[in-house]
């Protein structure tokens, strides 16, 4: 039987506030275990929480960029459990009133728009971190640091709309970007302030009812989540096949081992119990306040992607990969300033660029060569300064060492060849070396030209402007 996955994402995302959710402390990362922490994020008795506006204005930020109708009446709630890094007891959240839903995103799936349904973005605050381990005498131990405890976070609650690891990781690269682009998430993964948890079950193809499912947790990158699911995937194949039934119940992420293990089964599931926290009284958003935020809003990857296209004159294909960052936007219209001509950028960025970001795993606001630097070089390639192959091997040298390209140039005497004496002396013991070949080209085999060319460029160490090469060794081969 074929089966199809139906997957929907639930997504944390820290909010880039100074001040956590219901208190002042700090939500700066990596300081000092637990000194940022009050009576009120602690749960002290008699502190009362006092929700951040900011925290709530970044919330709508991300509703109005998704397309979602913000509520004019949402509603804080407490979420029971019990665990050690949850000082109060519970979890202040948005249960059955939350502040914005009925959104979506898009995404491309084979070259086709898709479009994802977003059911709701609540928000809530985040609980403390546990750190295990063991002393030098083998004793383990478990911390709690309460520094993150209140960092305000948002939820964003997909459909059921993914059919496969690949959209999954789409949308959630998509997610990411938007989020980035408000400038309200930092959306860093491996730091846990863009966390993901997946719902997966499996059907026969064709049927509209839902399979059983379950929850996903532990991943903390892109690949992970996309890896989980797919092993998921056909864990839960597998078992259909073998006429065996899908537990709910839910898994975490084993990325050692690369498969996924039970954590809790349906019947050890909490049960919240949710109630509206007397503390805090009701969240009311006035449509004014709601239509000076959209004014606000920037200049988001979608539309983005549509001025590049019309503007630069690129392809789509470039146009969405440019517009998937904020950063990469940036790096390629600042690059553009200084040398405009887009297609070349372009085709250097998402060729050598990005190849070696992928291989140092960097993004591109850490990467070591400047806009203006590849810039510069593009330009020495343009005036002849440089040939296309050269350019390659300054381009390594500038990402290895961050130096300028003229610099690299002028040290390493890798300034191109227009002199036409030197490239015909080079032309001319390509030819004396190869008196074979030099016979077959007169016959008609005209393809070896290609042959001659990169003897000449051999000679020169492909330093001779390309160009010329050409125009000089047909002259020659035809004398």
């Amino acid at each position: 039987m074929e089966y199809e996955p139906v997957i929907g994402l639930e997504v944390h995302a820290q909010l880039l506030t100074r001040s956590k959710i219901f208190c002042g402390c700090s939500t700066t990362f990596g300081e000092e275990p637990n000194t940022q922490t009050c009576p009120v994020c602690t749960g002290q008795p008699g502190s009362l929480p006092v929700i951040n506006r900011k925290a709530v204005e970044f919330a709508i930020k991300l509703g109005l960029a998704t397309s979602c109708r913000i509520a004019p009446y949402s509603l804080f709630a407490r979420k029971n459990y019990f665990y050690p890094d949850l000082p109060k007891g519970y979890q202040i959240s948005m249960y059955e009133f939350p502040l914005a839903v009925g959104g979506f995103i898009d995404i491309m799936v084979d070259g086709k728009k898709k479009r994802i349904q977003i059911i709701r973005i609540h928000m809530e605050d985040d609980a403390g971190k546990l750190k295990h381990g063991e002393t030098p005498e083998t004793a383990s131990f478990s911390y709690v640091d309460f520094n993150r405890t209140g960092v305000p976070l948002v939820e964003i609650v997909s459909g059921p709309d993914i059919r496969s690891p690949e959209e999954a990781g789409d949308y959630l690269r998509k997610l990411r970007s938007i989020l980035q682009y408000l400038e309200i998430c930092t959306g860093d993964m491996e730091k846990g302030t863009f966390r993901c948890d997946a719902n997966v079950s499996v059907r026969p193809k064709g049927r509209k009812e839902f399979g059983t499912r379950t929850e996903l947790k532990n991943m903390n990158s892109f690949r992970h989540v996309e890896k989980a699911l797919e092993f998921e995937i056909k864990r839960q194949m597998a078992a259909l096949e073998d006429g065996e039934e899908v537990v709910q119940e839910t898994r975490l992420w084993d990325v050692d081992q690369g498969v996924t293990i039970s954590m809790r089964g349906k019947e050890e599931a909490h049960d919240y119990r949710y109630f509206p926290d007397p503390d805090l009284v009701p969240l009311r958003i006035d449509e004014n306040w709601v239509g000076e935020v959209r004014k606000k809003l920037p200049e988001l990857p979608d539309e983005k992607k549509e001025r590049f296209i019309r503007q630069y004159e690129i392809p789509e294909y470039d146009a969405e990969i440019l517009t998937s960052a904020r950063a990469m936007a940036y790096y390629f219209e600042e690059c553009v300033s200084f040398f405009p001509e887009p297609k070349i950028v372009s085709n250097w960025m998402m060729g050598d660029l990005l190849r070696e970001l992928k291989r140092d795993e960097k993004e591109i606001d850490h990467c070591p060569v400047t806009p203006k630097h590849l810039a510069e070089m593009l330009s020495m390639i343009k005036k002849g300064t440089i040939s296309g192959k050269i350019a390659k091997d300054v381009f390594e040298e500038m990402y290895r060492t961050g130096a300028y390209p003229e610099d690299i140039v002028k040290d390493k005497g890798w300034v191109q060849i227009l002199d036409e004496g030197e490239i015909e002396r080079a032309i001319q013991k390509a030819i004396d070396a190869n008196p074979k070949q030099v016979e077959d080209y007169r016959k008609g085999k005209e393809k070896l030209f290609g042959f001659f060319v990169g003897e000449v460029m051999k000679q020169t160490h492909g330093k001779a402007n390309p160009k010329l090469v050409n125009e000089l060794l047909k002259k020659k081969l035809k004398a």
